[in-house]
């Protein structure tokens, strides 16, 4: 008896250890390729890079914003990852900078800011921006109203960026790519 079940426990120990094999050799194959890969296979080192640079997002631009303001804000960052239009990983979206007419523009503004600057001071407002950030990075949360945002400024500026909104959540108003009159 004791014969069988060492042979079924081996088995089943090569048939998990063959699975995790491939699917580390799809997600380094993918990797390679350019491919975007799903969070769920990213190591932890990434996962928590991705935490903490999601975090800090959502805190500095959405901190005093109910639950559904910081949800709204990350996916904004999801959904610039997954346009093609943006770099693919959430931590270089939240990174990015471009140049216009010789200024260096953050494409979220606190990240311009020096770091003397950017301080927690509200520990409460920091968990509710991780609970956001992991809701919307390892669950696959997301909000409806903003599937196809990958804009949002507060509602006390006016850019006039002639793009489509598609929301109005807390402070912030949330645009799609297109054209106010439907075109890119």
């Amino acid at each position: 008896m004791a014969k069988y079940i060492r042979v079924v426990l081996y088995t089943i120990g090569i048939l998990v250890a063959s699975a995790v094999i491939a699917e580390t050799s799809r997600y380094k194959f993918a990797e390679l390729e350019g491919e975007t890969v799903s969070p769920a296979f990213a190591s932890v080192k990434d996962k928590q890079r991705q935490l903490s640079c999601m975090t800090q997002n959502i805190y500095y631009e959405a901190g005093s914003e109910p639950a559904e303001g910081k949800i709204a804000v990350a996916q904004v960052v999801m959904n610039r990852a997954a346009s093609g239009r943006f770099p693919q990983d959430p931590c270089s979206v939240i990174y990015q900078k471009n140049k216009v007419y010789e200024k260096t523009v953050c494409q979220f503004s606190w990240y311009c800011q020096t770091p003397a600057i950017r301080k927690i001071i509200h520990n409460e407002r920091w968990r509710e921006s991780q609970d956001a950030a992991k809701m919307v990075l390892f669950e696959g949360f997301r909000l409806n109203s903003v599937k196809d945002a990958l804009y949002y400024h507060a509602d006390s500026i006016d850019p006039r960026w002639g793009k489509r909104r598609v929301a109005k959540i807390g402070n912030h108003i949330f645009y799609n790519g297109e054209k106010a009159n439907g075109r890119t």
